[in-house]
């Protein structure tokens, strides 16, 4: 099993938005760096753990706990000309960019910055390297289950 940290801005789909989907389940559209996009071609699983996390906003952290829900597929985004995701360079039977789905398995605190920064044990997350701007970075076991247990779950009600 692998992990995830996967950024989302709120206005664009926040933890209370994929909550009220369907499922509680997003697809999560709109991914167009190379490396982001290779986690997810060649990495990702169904039933990864998926910290959801809140950036370009007042308060940025992780707010909820998800899992991979489906394999990789198409970003339908790509292919749409009213999309701001579209891409002119994006063919459907080559489709450059993809998208997995995200099942929210339950909101939590915000776990902010402040305090991902203030914990010796977390200092070499991906997400706190200064100039880090990856919307999917991957998340070692340890700190999976540090986050998961400052969060108040059991890791195994996590994924």
């Amino acid at each position: 099993m692998n992990y995830w940290l996967m950024k989302s801005e709120p206005g664009e789909c926040s933890v209370d938005d994929a909550l009220a989907a369907p499922n509680a389940t997003v697809p999560w559209v709109g991914v167009r760096n190379y490396q982001a996009r290779n986690f997810m071609r060649d990495a990702m699983r169904v039933d990864d753990g998926v910290l959801f996390y809140h950036s370009s906003c007042a308060e940025p952290g992780i707010v909820g706990i998800a899992r991979v829900a489906s394999p990789p597929y198409p970003d339908p985004t790509q292919f749409d000309p009213g999309s701001p995701y579209f891409d002119p360079g994006s063919k459907t039977e080559s489709s450059r960019w993809l998208l997995v789905d995200v099942q929210v398995l339950r909101k939590t605190r915000n776990l902010g910055l402040p305090e991902l920064r203030g914990n010796a044990d977390l200092q070499d997350l991906l997400v706190l390297r200064k100039g880090n701007r990856l919307s999917i970075t991957p998340i070692e076991p340890r700190h999976w289950q540090l986050i998961v247990k400052l969060l108040g779950s059991t890791p195994a009600s996590a994924a």
